[in-house]
């Protein structure tokens, strides 16, 4: 080997052989040097070891794609979807979210629906069906300070305007059929539904659309089926559900990232923006950063997008799964995830809501318009049981400026 091809560690151990050493004692001054070499060739082992994990780290992505559904029936309860805005498709349809839980904490106006995941756990029987539901304050002012109001611990109380609900039913349940839906159409829930408390929520969006201020019991004459179901279904915590206006509704279709070739990614792309627009936003959020750390992440961020750039989901429930940070600031740490309020066990990251969303719901890009750079979910990691039906989870929301 010549000289001049030496690294830097073999460098300075070819000086440490080299060198005569006068001392007391030869034979422990050359210990000494024999250590610090394998110390530099443990250095190198280990400097290799980290590679091999930082290689492994990737693990198994689902991703999810918005688009237009293609019939009715397909977003309907009882064939378990996956899909965003317009309004939720319950998987308990009679025991729905109330009081303010389904509030923003910050300004008190009713939430707005997101999205929904069905994502169920099929290894364990009370979680044979589970769907988490998103809902969101359209006000950009309210997410904003969510952003200070995440980060509190112990006994104070944050005030959120992102919250996640997770919902969980065994095979056999009052709702659904123990059999797999055949996806035709002929699919049809059991029990309550039609003329049930989702009757009124549908109807609770429609009058907070037009702006009425009708009385509940106005409104529950119209539905003379539902108040044979529940006669105090309609109160006033049931028709602050929904928020006073409406997302355009898709329906959420899932790849394996891994998987995904290019004629995939052709599949699910659309016109909504073009790769020129893309990369224009990209490269204007990449000015807005001041520190080398937030750059590199954006850098990581968007080359991994770039792979299926139409994605607006990104789904793993494996232990190691991380977020894809787009910023190094704003991250929680382990710490920061508080335990799950139920059974006081721990969380774990599930899935991640991407920004793209908003280009589907032709949300304006202006200064003052709903915006975030990602929202990563957390939830129970034994996805506890017990009495609510919709069991509250955490959003953890970094914007592009986390100086905001």
């Amino acid at each position: 080997m010549r000289i001049e091809d030496m690294t830097e560690d073999e460098e300075s151990m070819e000086e440490l052989k080299s060198l005569k050493i006068s001392s007391l004692d030869d034979e422990d001054e050359g210990l000494k040097t024999d250590d610090y070499i394998n110390e530099l060739n443990e250095e190198e082992d280990d400097d290799e070891e980290e590679e091999e994990d930082d290689e492994e780290e990737e693990v198994l992505v689902t991703l999810g794609f918005a688009e237009k559904p293609e019939n009715n029936w397909c977003l309907q309860r009882q064939v378990f979807p996956s899909k965003a805005g317009g309004i939720p498709a319950w998987l308990d349809p009679e025991n729905l979210p109330s009081g303010k839980s389904c509030l923003c904490d910050i300004c008190g106006e009713p939430l707005q629906f997101l999205i929904q995941v069905y994502a169920p756990i099929s290894e364990k029987n009370s979680s044979f069906h589970r769907t988490l539901f998103v809902f969101m304050c359209p006000s950009m002012t309210c997410l904003l300070r969510d952003q200070h109001e995440q980060w509190k611990h112990g006994p104070e109380i944050p005030s959120r305007s992102v919250k996640v609900f997770r919902c969980q039913l065994p095979r056999s349940n009052a709702f659904y059929s123990s059999d797999s839906p055949r996806y035709d159409g002929s699919d049809m829930p059991l029990g309550i539904g039609e003329h049930g408390r989702e009757i009124k929520f549908v109807a609770a969006v429609k009058h907070w659309r037009e702006g009425h201020k009708l009385e509940c019991r106005n409104l529950s004459a119209q539905l003379p089926d539902a108040n044979k179901i529940d006669s105090g279904a309609c109160s006033n915590e049931i028709l602050k559900v929904p928020s006073k206006t409406l997302w355009s509704e898709y329906n959420i279709i899932v790849d394996d990232e891994s998987e995904l070739s290019m004629s995939d990614v052709d599949e699910h792309s659309n016109s909504l923006i073009t790769t020129q627009e893309r990369d224009g936003i990209a490269k204007s959020t990449l000015e807005t950063f001041e520190g080398d750390d937030d750059r590199k992440s954006w850098a990581a961020f968007q080359e991994r997008l770039a792979r299926a750039p139409e994605q607006v989901l990104r789904y793993s429930r494996d232990e190691r799964a991380q977020p894809l940070w787009p910023t190094s600031s704003g991250r929680p740490s382990k710490a920061d995830i508080p335990k799950c309020s139920y059974c006081r066990g721990a969380m774990t990251f599930e899935f991640q809501v991407l920004p793209q969303l908003l280009y589907y719901f032709e949300v304006k890009n202006e200064v003052d318009s709903l915006d975030w750079a990602t929202i990563a979910v957390y939830t129970c990691v034994d996805s506890c049981e017990g009495s609510a039906a919709y069991k509250e989870e955490l959003a953890w929301v970094q914007l592009n400026s986390q100086t905001s």
